[in-house]
């Protein structure tokens, strides 16, 4: 290829790093490039939380039509943000390999772990909030909106005992604090700590380049956990959270969907041969929906909709 690709992304320090690593793999391929940041309107609107934004693209839909004029020629973005049904013209062109999945609990300078009685802690995913409430019920939850460096910020501003963060992105900014404490038993977002490649269907050339940086183990892990997300309807709606991975000749997958408050819960786990795969993602999720998930779905639904 010989014109420069221009590769949109947010404006965030978070998202320019992902962005520059695209950028350094394109280029060591001998590629040509442009950075375009831009601000999504998820950036800018900080003081609703995000189900009030209409949530889903929330943080894509500016690089969406950016993308649709051709003022940038690929979009890098955090999978988990991006909405498993892609705008028409648009197609996942690569899925970088995974990072750390997990979710942190960052504690306030000089607190300990709130696992105590009555705790305070911040977060503005509902799924995190829903898990969080199911292992600690007694304590009491905030909303905690911006970009990372802001809402570190805003810990130390506030009264609360701890945030939750996703691993990935403070190591990718080097912002983990040596008092983090790894979430192990909270399952994350799906497609948590992947990055993902979009670009225009028509764009054959661009297409073939961008492949190149494809991961396909973690290309496999994430499908099957947005195929999960996808087929019980939740976008960034709904407390859903699902891990993929991989084991030799096997996949472990583990989902679940809690009910806003987190006193419900419908979780399923499978370990498939790699080859038997096709359709676990919603095969697992109208296993959930029939153990209960479609009652919990539905009020998800009504309430969030008032």
């Amino acid at each position: 290829m010989t014109k420069v690709i221009r590769i949109g992304t947010r404006d965030s320090e978070l998202a320019m790093w992902q962005a520059k690593n695209v950028q350094a793999q394109l280029e060591a391929l001998g590629h040509k490039t442009q950075l375009v940041p831009v601000k999504s309107t998820g950036d800018l609107v900080l003081d609703k939380p995000l189900y009030e934004l209409g949530i889903t693209g929330i943080f894509t839909k500016t690089l969406d039509v950016a993308l649709l004029k051709e003022e940038i020629d690929i979009a890098v973005h955090s999978m988990k943000d991006v909405p498993t049904m892609l705008p028409k013209g648009i197609v996942k062109a690569a899925v970088l390999k995974r990072a750390n999945t997990s979710d942190l609990m960052v504690m306030k300078d000089g607190a300990d772990f709130p696992d105590k009685k009555k705790a305070h802690i911040a977060t503005g995913s509902l799924r995190r909030k829903a898990q969080w409430l199911s292992r600690y019920p007694k304590h009491k939850v905030s909303e905690l909106r911006g970009n990372v460096n802001s809402r570190m910020q805003k810990l130390q501003d506030n009264d609360w005992d701890g945030a939750i963060f996703a691993a990935a992105g403070l190591e990718r900014i080097d912002l983990k604090p040596e008092n983090a404490v790894a979430l192990d038993w909270m399952i994350p977002a799906p497609a948590q700590g992947a990055m993902m490649i979009a670009a225009l269907e028509k764009d054959k050339e661009l297409l073939k380049a961008i492949a190149k940086l494809n991961h396909y183990e973690t290309d496999l892990c994430v499908s099957i956990e947005r195929d999960f997300l996808r087929t019980l309807e939740g976008g960034c709606t709904a407390p859903i959270g699902a891990l993929a991975t991989i084991d030799v000749d096997y996949l472990n997958f583990i989902g679940v969907l809690h009910s806003l408050d987190g006193k419900q819960k419908v979780e399923v786990e499978k370990r498939i041969l790699i080859e038997n795969l096709d359709g676990l993602g919603a095969i697992c999720a109208r296993e959930a929906l029939a153990n209960g998930g479609e009652a919990i779905m539905k009020k998800i639904k009504k309430k969030l909709s008032k």
